[in-house]
């Protein structure tokens, strides 16, 4: 038996609802535990070891029999999240998923490298700006891009201000190869245990149209500029 997987919450099929794949029906298998404390995290009930008691322990055999329940059998998109998902054992869940015929995506900020992103069908970069609160070590970084080997890998970074829009300029430049996702921030994370905190949706669509506006003046073609949907949809809701 392998080691169990920590899981905050398995739900779907719904959207992917950022990044690269935004839009995409997916379910969601988010990881409980995280090596970071973002000043602005939007998931702390999958981060703060104050939630511990609600992650589950769980097989790889357990949560590819709930992800087959949830889609009925037919195989789709697997969104792996957390907290960081990347501090999980999650190779033989991927293993596993992949058998069936489901695909699978991972998300994270790329501290901890691991032999089995390669596994994955697509990998999401994203580390953290400024206004996070967080370093990056570049050398882990690219240790993450290295073990992702034949995975399409993908940049996304989180923008909230003037410093974290420099701040993604010179990173984007370091990883010119890298296809690019920028996000406005969501400044309006709900308080703990709460789903039903009120989103300033205005000032989300005002960073929006600020950050497209400065990437166009720039002159910055590569970048992708695309909001989080599911937050315009549903707000800071758990579970979809």
């Amino acid at each position: 038996m392998s080691d169990p997987i920590r899981v905050s919450e398995i739900f779907g099929p719904t959207i992917q609802g950022e990044g690269a794949l935004i839009g995409l029906p997916t379910v969601f298998v988010r990881t409980g535990g995280c090596d970071y404390r973002c000043a602005w995290c939007d998931s702390l009930h999958a981060v703060d070891a104050e939630f511990r008691h609600e992650w589950t322990p769980m097989q790889a055999g357990e949560i590819m029999a709930e992800v087959a329940r949830l889609s009925g059998g037919r195989p789709l998109l697997v969104t792996l999240s957390g907290g960081n998902p990347a501090i999980q054992p999650l190779a033989p869940l991927i293993e596993a998923g992949r058998a069936r015929g489901y695909r699978f995506a991972m998300e994270t900020q790329g501290s901890v490298a691991r032999d089995w992103f390669a596994g994955l069908d697509m990998l999401v970069l994203s580390p953290k700006p400024p206004s996070s609160g967080m370093g990056v070590d570049w050398d882990m970084f690219d240790a993450c891009l290295a073990a992702a080997k034949g995975a399409e890998t993908v940049l996304k970074i989180v923008v909230f201000d003037e410093a974290d829009y420099l701040w993604a300029r010179q990173v984007a430049g370091r990883y010119p190869a890298l296809p690019l996702v920028l996000q406005p921030g969501n400044h309006t994370p709900p308080p703990p245990g709460d789903d039903s905190a009120v989103v300033d949706h205005e000032g989300i669509a005002a960073r929006m149209r600020w950050l497209v506006g400065r990437v166009t003046a720039d002159g910055w073609f590569a970048a992708r500029v695309l909001p989080q949907l599911h937050v315009a949809l549903w707000g800071n809701r758990r579970g979809v």
